[in-house]
């Protein structure tokens, strides 16, 4: 098995070291940066629980992978509450090995700043592939797709993977600003311009000098400032408002929209010009229903990201959540879901979030006879079932309810916690 792993991982992009007993693994993980580490339980010469036990108290601990065969699950879930990453159980389907092994590399990745990734899925790697062709050159680019999928994360993106990385990024959401303040916020005005211009004003253009200009919600620009913006981006010059000096624009735009521009031409909102102008290379985002690889990724990047903000005492997040979110529409797209894992982390009352955090809606109503609850909502409910008929059937004695069950008791207290079922009857 090994040597079939080393073929794949290979395959996929990564450079793999292999080592066959615990001695060498150990001997070398110390010495060299990793970015995860797949780990059977059982090996020759000791467990994988010493070896991620011993490196644990690096200062950069890399995930584990840690492959298991069935009599082995509970030991490696008590591994990944403790921080190792994941546990796969054998035999398993190598496309699924490789998206757990994507996921946990691409969270290293991150998380030690060696680049950013927009996401694991087909859709989202070509995405990213596309913005990194454009990242030598100076062309406008026009990002579409639905709201709250990533327009403006993308043209950070573009952004910070250009050589201009540490140059101005100046944000402009046209739909935020009042129309009749849009053409001051863009380029500017100069003292007395008109009542209130009490001094000089450096526009959004202005300000973004040798950067980036991106204009969210492109759409919503009136059509004589749309004239002003061409003007703009054809001779690269600009005047504040009430200024006689030529200023120069070296910025590069980007431009986003959720509405479809080219309709807006034909219904004469849009100028035509302008669209052509803005339209040079169009780089569509798609949904995040489209792309469901990407859920898991976003959802333990966005759950990390808030239990630090918040300083959350969470412990984790139980896997039902991924799987309530797999079965969401998500409407809201990436947005909604990282409001979602925002509002939970705050609001949670447990010390592991759980689908009902993420998806309060779900209890609000009983649903109708008909109705079709998502799979994980399903299973949730009937496992919270059986269990408590198992305690009730065995006087609440965990160890027999176990047994009835034909689960450890390790995975009988496990499963008690997540369900938030008290040792005792209440």
């Amino acid at each position: 098995m090994g040597e079939s792993l080393v073929q794949s991982l290979t395959l996929e992009g990564a450079e793999v070291n292999w080592w066959t007993t615990g001695g060498q693994a150990l001997s070398q993980l110390a010495l060299q940066p990793l970015d995860l580490v797949v780990c059977d339980i059982q090996l020759p010469d000791m467990s994988g629980e010493q070896i991620f036990s011993q490196l644990a108290g690096a200062a950069i601990t890399p995930p584990f992978l840690f492959m298991t065969a069935f009599a082995d699950i509970d030991q490696a879930v008590s591994l990944v509450l403790a921080g190792a990453g994941d546990y796969i159980s054998k035999p398993f389907v190598l496309q699924d090995f490789i998206k757990r092994a994507g996921v946990l590399i691409n969270q290293t990745q991150t998380r030690t700043g060696q680049h950013t990734i927009l996401g694991i899925s087909p859709q989202m790697q070509q995405v990213e592939a596309t913005l990194r062709r454009l990242v030598q050159g100076n062309s406008n680019v026009l990002l579409t797709g639905e709201t709250g999928v990533g327009k403006e994360v993308c043209a950070r993106f573009l952004h910070q993977a250009s050589a201009n990385a540490t140059k101005p990024f100046m944000a402009v959401n046209c739909a935020a600003i009042p129309s009749e303040l849009m053409e001051s916020e863009l380029f500017g005005h100069s003292k007395g311009a008109f009542t209130g211009a009490v001094r000089q004003h450096a526009g959004y253009a202005e300000r973004a000098r040798d950067g980036v200009l991106f204009l969210d919600e492109i759409s919503a620009l009136e059509l004589p400032l749309q004239g002003k913006l061409l003007r703009l981006l054809e001779d690269r010059t600009f005047h504040r408002i009430g200024g006689e000096e030529l200023q120069s624009f070296n910025a590069r735009l980007i431009s986003a929209s959720n509405t479809d521009l080219g309709a807006l031409v034909s219904q004469g909102r849009f100028r035509e010009d302008l669209f052509y102008r803005i339209n040079v290379i169009n780089v569509e985002i798609p949904p995040l229903r489209e792309r469901l690889e990407d859920i898991p990724l976003l959802l333990n990047r966005f759950y990390s990201e808030q239990c630090e903000l918040q300083n959350s005492t969470l412990i984790g997040m139980s896997s039902l959540v991924e799987e309530a979110a797999l079965n969401h529409h998500w409407p809201g797209n990436v947005r909604e879901l990282r409001n979602r894992i925002e509002r939970a982390v705050a609001l949670t009352t447990t010390d592991r979030l759980m689908p009902g955090d993420v998806f309060p809606e779900l209890g609000l109503s009983p649903p109708s006879e008909d109705a079709l609850a998502p799979l994980a909502v399903a299973r949730d409910a009937a496992e919270k079932t059986q269990i408590h008929k198992a305690l009730q059937q065995t006087g609440w004695r965990i160890s027999e309810a176990a047994k009835l069950l034909d689960i450890s008791r390790t995975t009988m207290w496990e499963k008690m916690r997540r369900y938030g079922i008290s040792e005792t009857p209440c």
